[in-house]
């Protein structure tokens, strides 16, 4: 019987197995995403999982178990890093495999792999009930509004009982003063010149 035999062998002995799936976590890790064959990718998701399981615990013991696995410490110290954020609204499911379809040649059956974000659910605002209006008026809007009627009224009466104050010309400015004739000086014409010696001989 075949008990704890599970996983595909990709024609490959344990040793080989081990090494290729090491380097594709850590690729995976370290860019997010890969292109392999679907068995492959299907395959590797359980390291991907464990990973980032570890990484979420975050102590030490968890990241010296990573480095026995990520080829590269750079990725581990990367994924315990943003780990705990990134995923810390799901406990599960933390790959997706997309299908891409047959390679050329050898026609296997190809996929991406890449590492989900999470949405994170924004709690549903609740609509504010609209207030009804009553048709009663609140007594402080009362007491303003007389307020108001009442300063309408004494401008209305201030404007009807003023009457307008007449408004007198200023002419001093606008016409010049004219120098005023003396009175007992008159205007003596060149003819009544001449005939004055005439009445002083006589």
């Amino acid at each position: 019987m075949r008990h704890r035999k599970a996983g595909s062998k990709f024609n490959r002995n344990s040793s080989h197995r081990k090494a290729m799936f090491r380097n594709m976590v850590t690729s995976l890790l370290k860019y997010d995403r890969i292109k392999t064959t679907d068995q492959k990718a299907k395959e590797l998701r359980g390291w991907a999982d464990h990973i980032i399981t570890l990484a979420k615990r975050g102590d030490l013991h968890a990241r010296r178990q990573a480095l026995s696995i990520v080829m590269e410490k750079d990725v581990v110290h990367k994924v315990f890093d943003e780990a705990p954020k990134r995923f810390a609204s799901v406990s599960g499911g933390y790959t997706r495999v997309v299908k891409l379809g047959r390679r050329q040649g050898d026609v296997a059956m190809m996929s991406l792999i890449e590492l989900v974000v999470p949405e994170v659910k924004k709690p549903k605002k609740k609509k504010a009930a609209k207030k009804k209006t009553s048709a009663k008026p609140t007594p402080a809007k009362e007491a303003a509004e007389e307020t108001k009627a009442e300063g309408d009224s004494t401008a209305v009466e201030k404007a009807v009982g003023e009457t307008p104050e007449p408004v007198e010309a200023k002419t001093e400015d606008a016409v010049a003063p004219q120098p005023e004739a003396d009175a007992d000086v008159a205007e003596v014409s060149p003819d009544d010149q001449e005939a004055k010696p005439e009445d002083t001989d006589k």
